[in-house]
């Protein structure tokens, strides 16, 4: 199978490296399997040859075209890390160039994945429009406003759509590196996993830090501080927009213009984030702090953890357990 990764300036060091020892030590471990799948190709390819990593070094690169199709185009994150300067890289006219090559890529039917920022270039070359994404969790709000054509899902690690597969924050390179892997043999992404010990994480939501999400719109903001000083009480949303100075609605539209969810979906991540911080730092009972968030009980709140964050109450104190104990 032959892969192209597309480099840029700028990129992160740790997401190239990511894809290229993740799928090289499949390719090394294919044989101990009864029925290998093909080896890995890997090609670097970029829009102006060599490029210079975000830690300063050289990168030699075919240029973007040249030589045969390949099966699939990967993009590594590159570029910056916040909202604002980071739309204005992936739509600068130096990026040209590698929006060019995903139109064209996308065009010839080349499947396309990409993680952590480069999320964003995909999207800004239009090749995300109409179809089911993820990106990193902190750069949500501004991927879904500066977005709007993508069906855009945040809380998973990785998002599968006809032919482009997106990933979450950067050390989600390692997930979809794995997922890429898994496509061509589950074996050999389950054999590759073990030798890199690499636990499954479906879901970036237990990452996410819900007050840094709101901060971007001011009533969401105000919304988010109110339901943290009301945590153990039924949510009364006439309350909660009275409180932050907005009616009902205009406080379910920002929610939604925001983060994508409606306000009581919104409340439930708060709640679960201070479960979550409880069950890791305390030995309250579990159904002590499910009342403590707002939960009548415990089975109401291990229910929501699983659904939601993927984990339970015991996961989460054994996380902390001292070694031994």
């Amino acid at each position: 199978m032959r892969i192209s990764v597309l480099v840029m300036d700028g990129l992160f060091d740790s997401g190239l490296a990511t894809v290229l020892d993740v799928l090289q030590m499949a390719n090394e471990l294919r044989e101990e399997l009864p029925h290998p799948p093909p080896r890995w190709e890997l090609t670097r390819v970029s829009g102006r040859g060599a490029v210079r990593t975000a830690s300063g070094h050289v990168i030699e690169a075919q240029a973007a075209g040249d030589g045969p199709r390949p099966d699939l185009l990967i993009v590594p994150g590159a570029g910056p890390k916040q909202p604002a300067p980071l739309l204005e890289w992936v739509a600068a006219p130096e990026r040209e160039p590698e929006r060019e090559a995903l139109r064209r890529a996308r065009g010839e039917g080349v499947p396309l994945a990409a993680a952590c920022t480069s999320t964003f270039l995909l999207a800004e070359a239009g090749v995300l429009d109409g179809v089911a994404a993820t990106t990193s969790w902190w750069l949500a709000p501004a991927f879904r406003q500066a977005y709007p054509h993508v069906t855009l899902d945040e809380s998973h690690m990785l998002v599968h759509a006809p032919g482009v597969t997106t990933a979450g924050a950067a050390m989600a390179h390692l997930d979809l590196a794995l997922a890429l892997v898994r496509q061509a043999s589950p074996a050999l992404a389950d054999l590759t996993a073990r030798y890199l010990v690499v636990d499954d994480r479906p879901t970036q939501a237990g990452y996410a830090i819900p007050s840094h999400l709101a901060r971007t719109d001011p009533t969401v903001s105000a919304f988010e501080s109110w339901v943290r000083a009301h945590l153990d009480q039924p949510l009364r949303m006439a309350e909660a927009a009275r409180a932050v100075g907005a009616s009902e609605r205009t406080l379910q539209r920002a929610v939604d213009k925001v983060l994508g969810v409606s306000p009581l979906r919104f409340a439930q991540t708060i709640r679960l984030e201070q479960a979550a911080h409880l069950l890791r730092t305390t030995d309250l009972p579990t159904e002590t702090v499910a009342r403590r968030v707002g939960y009548e009980n415990a089975s109401t709140l291990t229910t929501l953890l699983r659904q939601r964050l993927g984990t339970t109450p015991g996961h989460l104190r054994n996380r902390t357990a001292p070694a031994g104990a």
